[in-house]
C-alpha cells in the first residue's frame, strides 16, 4: 500500500482540534493498515517524526431511512503523536 492509500482523511472535530495542542493529530486510515504503516505514511507525507501511534476500530452505527434500516461502514481511526518540535500545518499538505 502507498502512503496516500493508508491515510484516507484527517478527522477535524472539536475533540481532535483540542488534541492538536498536545501535538496529536487524528486521521481516518485504511482498515487493514497497522501502526507501523500509519507511522511511515505520516512521516512520508508530512515530513515529520512520529513518536507514537494509537489506533482504534469504530463500529458502524444503525441508521434508518423511513422503514429501511442498515449499518454505516466500520472504519479505523489513528491518533498520531509527533515528537516535540514537529507539527502539521492544519492538514494543508493533505
Amino acid at each position: 500500500m502507498e502512503a496516500r492509500d493508508i491515510l484516507k482523511r484527517p478527522i477535524v472535530t472539536e475533540k481532535s482540534t483540542d488534541l492538536m495542542a498536545e501535538n496529536k493529530y487524528t486521521f481516518e486510515v485504511d482498515l487493514r493498515a497497522n501502526k507501523m504503516q500509519v507511522k511511515a505514511a505520516v512521516e512520508e507525507i508530512f515530513n515529520v517524526e512520529v513518536e507514537q501511534v494509537n489506533t482504534l476500530r469504530v463500529k458502524g452505527k444503525l441508521r434508518r431511512m423511513g422503514r429501511h434500516e442498515g449499518y454505516t461502514s466500520d472504519w479505523k481511526k489513528a491518533v498520531v503523536t509527533l515528537k516535540p518540535g514537529h507539527s502539521i500545518e492544519v492538514f494543508g499538505g493533505f
